[in-house]
């Protein structure tokens, strides 16, 4: 299997005091321009935050991913938005002060219930301050992890022959993690990665939607027999999944292939984020997404192929209308015709199917059979 063409380091941002450092002055210079505003030039200030939704992205296909657009979204000082302005500064204040210049970390649970000590501009849903906080990272065209904040959710597993070089939070001191030996389970992603090295010797990155289907090429081994590296993304990929699998493809020059289930969003959703990210974070898609991952399957042609037909399941509405919207309004859908004619195959054929579709000849068909004739075949699509 070729290697990776892509650049070592490519889209890398500043990482540790240096970053830190940078993003503390950047929101200082905000301050400083609202403080100039009110004060100086005795006129409202203004803040401006890049729009993120699909709409303001396109997708640049030599850079790979979503890029977001110039439309943009302006928060003006005012009676009605007295709050919202006030909320601004103060996460903005919180963030330099209390994460940045003490290299502290937050959660966005903590964020939230830290406002309630804000008198007036506490927020009341964390539904707020979780929008605002991404308004702030585009407006900084800083990724929150920089900042500070630390996602909730898992970031993901990894196993195979790779050692990750971690660091001890406290001391510095690095520390060796060999994901080879494990036993029967994998190393957890951490959420913030840009400090990790990596060791290896492996051929590829197997990305691999459901964690059932993972324990099992862990239990028997698969990393061993195909030399590779599997990542279980346990659904739509989290940024740590995103960003740890970008970074070890890049560093190490290795192609990444994904298995997801054979349904719109497993497509639409799951691969398209990994691949080329997603119009809400556009601004930060250039750290999140993985350009040269391919798709191995399962494929519509796949259930054809294999003889499946009754190991599928009719697709819902909600399957129809994801799989229509891709094909009408996704940039990346409507560049790629192999994934048109594989989206409109789907809907002609009324069904969708599971990664675990392949046990009806056996558990171990899809490790046995199924994945090393895919992967010698390498019809993958873009």
């Amino acid at each position: 299997m070729a290697k990776s063409k892509t650049k070592k380091g490519a889209h890398a941002p500043a990482s540790g005091k240096a970053a830190r450092a940078g993003a503390s002055n950047l929101i200082a210079a905000v301050g400083r321009q609202v403080h100039t505003d009110i004060v100086k030039k005795n006129r409202k200030p203004v803040m401006k935050f890049p729009i993120r939704a699909l709409s303001n992205v396109k997708y640049d296909t030599r850079k790979g991913h979503f890029t977001i657009l110039g439309k943009t979204v302006t928060r003006t000082l005012s009676y009605n938005t007295v709050k919202t302005f006030a909320q601004s500064m103060r996460l903005l204040a919180t963030t330099k002060n209390d994460l940045l210049d003490k290299n502290d970390i937050a959660g966005k649970r903590e964020v939230y219930y830290n406002s309630k000590s804000w008198g007036e501009c506490r927020f009341d849903e964390q539904v707020e301050s979780d929008t605002l906080l991404d308004d702030i990272e585009a407006m900084l065209d800083v990724n929150r992890e920089v900042l500070g904040y630390i996602p909730g959710e898992r970031g993901g597993e990894v196993t195979g022959p790779l050692t990750v070089i971690d660091q001890d939070p406290q001391t510095r001191q690095p520390i060796r993690i060999n994901c080879a030996r494990l036993g029967t389970g994998a190393w957890s992603i951490p959420p913030r990665g840009e400090h990790l090295r990596f060791e290896t010797r492996a051929k590829f990155i197997l990305v691999i939607e459901t964690s059932s289907l993972f324990q099992r090429l862990v239990h028997h081994r698969f990393f061993e027999r195909m030399n590779c590296i599997l990542i279980s993304m346990s659904g739509v990929p989290t940024r740590a999944c995103r960003r740890f699998t970008r970074r070890l493809a890049d560093d190490k020059g290795l192609p990444v292939i994904a298995f997801t289930d054979g349904d719109p969003y497993g497509y639409c959703n799951i691969y398209r984020t990994l691949k080329v990210g997603s119009g809400q974070a556009a601004h930060i898609n250039r750290f999140f997404c993985v350009p040269q991952v391919r798709f191995l399957g399962v494929t519509p042609q796949d259930i054809l192929d294999y003889k499946l037909e009754d190991a599928t399941h009719p697709l819902e509405p909600s399957d129809v209308k994801r799989a229509q919207d891709a094909l009408k309004n996704d940039p990346f859908v409507q560049h790629h015709k192999p994934w048109q004619d594989a989206l409109n195959q789907m809907l002609k054929m009324g069904v969708r199917i599971e990664q675990q579709a392949f046990a009806k000849y056996g558990l171990n068909f899809v490790l046995d059979t199924y994945l090393p004739e895919k992967l010698k075949k390498k019809d993958f699509l873009p």
